[in-house]
């Protein structure tokens, strides 16, 4: 039987999903046609599209006309898109619905809002008439997918993975330090940015320094357009790729989420499996599988200067045992979804 073809029409490029989808291509023997657009200038991830069954091209090089020619080259068995905002993709979606296995991927959150409501009752002419199955993260996403009409046996759960073997393998690297000496660092991980709500981590962290003056302090690896703020105890690392973070990882002690908007978030799932105790907002999605209050660490509430506080303080004052028999429990739930799963859970919709 000859192998399978997918393709997959990506937006914005990750390296847990080219991670994910070598996964795809050595456990199922799968051919992949990617197309995606570059890295953005604020995060610019490096990738190596090596893999001899992933055929890569820029969505810069290729307008409606060309994709529609790609696909009736390669006559594959499915197309995956990464959700419904490009316009192109959308008019590939409708004219092989029905003939080829469309499948969408999306992490928005059923927040019954307005909004989502009506894209429930268009969703027959908007979505439903593009798109016959769907790949999500979570649960609130699955309800989403209901609402908008998709079957339950049409939607599958564990649409996102981190790189788990290269994490975890950080974790291994450090863990028996962090035993003996666990680093007093917090640590920050994205794009500069108002929604990232990394402005009230830099206010939180510095009203604490001032009430009770400690020896913690905070790392954040980065850009954006908001102006870092400048304290003693606060380093600003700028944009480091994945492959490097072993360093900080051995240098730091707990991740702060602090987002104001966050569908998922798979950097939580990445800091899990690499074994730290975890601070996140209540709006971040990736909770639902990676972080368990109390247990792993702790969560506050989103865009609260003091409920973070209190939570950065609680995190500060618990010993070095606590501390680390969190962080190995982050590593348990990290291992919940890897690139293989999320390849296990691809096949069932394909």
């Amino acid at each position: 039987m000859p192998d399978k073809t997918i393709v997959v029409l990506y937006q914005e490029m990750a390296g847990y999903f080219l991670t994910c989808l070598e996964a795809l291509a050595d456990t199922y023997s799968v051919n992949i046609v990617l197309v995606t657009f570059p890295a953005k200038a604020e995060a610019p991830f490096k990738f190596n599209y090596n893999h001899p069954k992933i055929k890569n091209s820029s969505r810069v090089d290729v307008n409606y006309d060309k994709l529609c020619r790609l696909i009736d080259d390669v006559k594959p068995q499915s197309i995956y898109f990464s959700g419904w905002s490009d316009k192109d993709y959308n008019k590939v979606a409708k004219k092989y619905f029905g003939k080829i296995n469309t499948i969408v991927g999306f992490d928005n959150k059923w927040e019954n809002t307005f909004k989502q409501n009506l894209a429930g009752w268009l969703s027959p002419f908007l979505i439903k008439n593009k798109f016959n199955k769907c790949f999500v993260p979570g649960d609130l996403q699955k309800k989403f997918a209901i609402k908008l009409g998709f079957k339950e046996a049409d939607i599958q759960l564990g649409a996102y993975s981190a790189d788990v073997d290269l994490f975890s393998n950080y974790h291994k690297k450090c863990k028996d330090n962090k035993k003996q000496n666990f680093p007093k660092r917090f640590i920050f991980v994205g794009r500069y940015y108002d929604f990232k709500g990394v402005d009230k981590l830099w206010q939180a962290f510095i009203e604490l320094q001032n009430e009770n003056p400690n020896e913690w302090e905070l790392w954040c690896l980065g850009t954006g357009n908001l102006q870092p703020v400048q304290h003693p105890k606060i380093k600003h690392c700028g944009f480091v790729q994945p492959e490097n973070f072993l360093t900080y990882a051995q240098q730091t002690g707990v991740f702060v989420m602090p987002s104001l908007f966050e569908p998922w978030g798979v950097v939580l799932h990445e800091f899990a499996a690499m074994g730290f105790p975890l601070l996140a907002s209540d709006r971040v999605g990736a909770m639902e599988c990676f972080l368990e209050d109390n247990k792993n660490g702790f969560v506050f509430k989103a865009g609260d200067v003091n409920s973070l506080k209190e939570k950065m303080k609680e995190m500060m004052q618990l010993p070095t045992e606590q501390l680390n028999l969190m962080g190995e429990h982050s590593y348990k739930l990290a291992q919940n979804i890897t690139p293989k799963i999320w390849a296990d859970n691809l096949m069932k919709l394909i």
